[in-house]
């Protein structure tokens, strides 16, 4: 009789700990159908010097909780207008300095009435083809971040002619961590964001940044997980492309039709509480096959390649150790993933192979 009890109370505790799991995954798939409409969530702005915004009826808004504001872009202009300055005549670059001028006086009135009212503040940085390194020093040297306030780097596509390549944008934003402390959130659309989630055996770092997510649809429970992405940390939602004058997803009081707009899928308190950020994301463990192609770009047996590097290349570490590496690469096979960090010696033995 007692087995029986201990029986039954064992299915009840599973039952509920089913039920509990199945009530976490459709909070968190709530946050993917319109949680603009959910009152409790925090909504927040963000702006480029373009954007008018009359801050007395915005703040009458108390869903706002936060201010995202365009700092840098691209790399700095000169200062002395010498040279062909990229190939611009020197008015305009003496324009452009001019609105450089306008513009960050702008930014830090901006920052000083948002801070003021209890806002949340951010910067972005717009990336653009040239030195990431320079782009990231002109990124601090403009926003001037504090240790509370966000920073993210603009990301709007793949393309590396009209924007900054992966490559590069890993570049700014490690270059950010070592002189801050803290990694930025990536911006970015659906589609830069599915590339780099489909390829992060190659954009490990990227993969891994909370994700400001761009796509102008009430609905992507369709969309996530992504890689490393479980969800978005922001979403944006609302902008010119998706709000006129006869419908709006949100309407932004002392604003215009193409003020962006966006969501987080959690109260205004708990996004303070996280809002600075600055970490990554946990690596998942990833598919074997993506691994290979990072590797060899073929995605060839991992495994054998390993092997072979054991017989032909000289070992940092030792025979045993390498063995033991290639062995685990050949178990994971069955399952078809991999954890990259405990294979990663096996994967590098196979590359210096080719």
């Amino acid at each position: 009789m007692a087995k029986r009890h201990i029986s039954t109370l064992r299915m009840i505790l599973r039952l509920a700990t089913l039920l509990g799991l199945a009530f976490a995954a459709a909070n968190a798939r709530a946050g993917e159908l319109e949680p603009w409409k959910t009152k409790s969530n925090a909504i927040i702005v963000d702006a480029y010097e373009m954007n008018s915004i009359d801050w007395e009826e915005m703040l009458a808004d108390k869903r706002i909780s936060g201010f995202i504001a365009k700092a840098s872009d691209g790399l700095p202009e000169s200062f002395s207008c010498t040279g062909d300055h990229g190939g611009d005549t020197f008015a305009h670059c003496k324009t452009m300095w001019r609105k450089y001028a306008v513009s960050r006086e702008l930014y830090q009135t901006r920052r000083m009435i948002a801070r003021a009212h209890g806002l949340l503040w951010g910067a972005y940085h717009l990336a653009r083809p040239g030195n990431p390194v320079d782009q990231a020093n002109h990124f601090l040297d403009y926003a001037e971040p504090r240790d509370d306030e966000l920073m993210v780097l603009d990301l709007e596509g793949i393309d590396p002619d009209k924007y900054m390549s992966l490559e590069d944008a890993a570049i700014f934003a490690g270059h950010i961590k070592t002189r801050t402390g803290r990694y930025p959130m990536l911006y970015t659309n659906h589609v830069t964001a599915k590339y780099i989630a489909a390829n992060r055996s190659k954009h490990r770092l990227l993969s891994r940044l909370p994700l400001w997510y761009a796509r102008y649809k009430p609905d992507i429970r369709q969309v996530f997980p992504m890689g490393n992405w479980d969800s978005y940390a922001l979403w944006q939602f609302s902008s010119g492309i998706n709000c006129g004058k006869r419908r709006c997803p949100y309407r932004v009081p002392g604003t215009l039709d193409d003020i962006d707009v966006n969501v987080a899928a959690m109260s205004s308190a708990a996004l303070r509480s996280i809002w600075a950020g600055g970490v990554l994301l946990p690596e998942k463990p990833m598919p074997l096959v993506l691994i290979a192609k990072a590797y060899d770009g073929t995605g060839a047996s991992v495994a054998a390649q390993a092997k072979a590097a054991i017989e032909s290349q000289p070992l940092l570490i030792s025979r045993a150790e390498a063995e033991s590496a290639a062995g685990e690469g050949v178990d994971m096979m069955a399952t078809g993933s991999i954890d990259f960090g405990r294979h990663d010696r096996a994967l590098r033995l196979a590359a210096a192979s080719r």
